[in-house]
């Protein structure tokens, strides 16, 4: 399978340099991107990672969220699905009003399972890119464990900061970057599969 891996991230770098850079948004541009950091996580499922203009980090706590607040974070961006975030017993708590307490921007862009019924678009990573642009502060992308958020970094790297796909990935894979690859869709590559045929 590992070959197989290998052919289709090698065959998605060459489509994905096909895609036009992107929409680079003037706020963009000006808030520079640096290599993923990992800060302590405490409040964090699994991954806090600085990565300049914004956290790519796993679900927060209520504290967490005061503590980011404190630090200067304006707006929170959340990929997780409506039904992820009103289970409270995934959630305790609800994360729009507490974002909203304490003078943050809260927004949603869910990115679900995948496939035909909750397909990755890039149209997702140009709505982050959107709010993302729009803060007037650093923001916290997140999702329950930042596999879906490092994919959308990657994803937004690509399409809005003219990185290579390769780039953007090995930036992924400095935080919760894995197989499958969402980031694919998320930037639009037209792969074609290889055959699994054994003759």
């Amino acid at each position: 399978m590992r070959w197989i891996t290998a052919a289709l991230v090698s065959a998605a770098i060459a489509s994905a340099a096909l895609i036009a850079p992107f929409h680079l948004a003037q706020a963009d541009a000006q808030q520079p991107i640096k290599f993923p950091e990992k800060v302590a996580a405490e409040g964090f499922q699994e991954l806090l990672a600085d990565v300049g203009p914004a956290y790519v980090a796993g679900q927060p706590s209520e504290a967490a969220l005061e503590k980011l607040k404190a630090e200067g974070v304006t707006k929170v961006i959340s990929l997780r699905t409506p039904q992820e975030m009103d289970n409270r017993r995934m959630v305790p708590f609800d994360e729009a009003a507490k974002a909203k307490s304490l003078g943050m921007t809260y927004v949603n862009i869910p990115l679900g399972l995948g496939g035909p019924e909750s397909p990755y678009t890039p149209e997702q990573v140009d709505a982050f890119a959107a709010a993302l642009g729009t803060a007037d502060g650093k923001v916290l992308l997140h999702c329950t464990v930042g596999w879906r958020a490092s994919h959308m970094w990657a994803a937004y790297l690509v399409r809005h900061r003219g990185y290579t796909l390769e780039d953007a990935i090995a930036n992924a894979r400095a935080m919760n970057f894995g197989y499958p690859m969402p980031v694919l869709d998320l930037v639009g590559a037209k792969i074609t599969v290889p055959s699994q045929r054994r003759d």
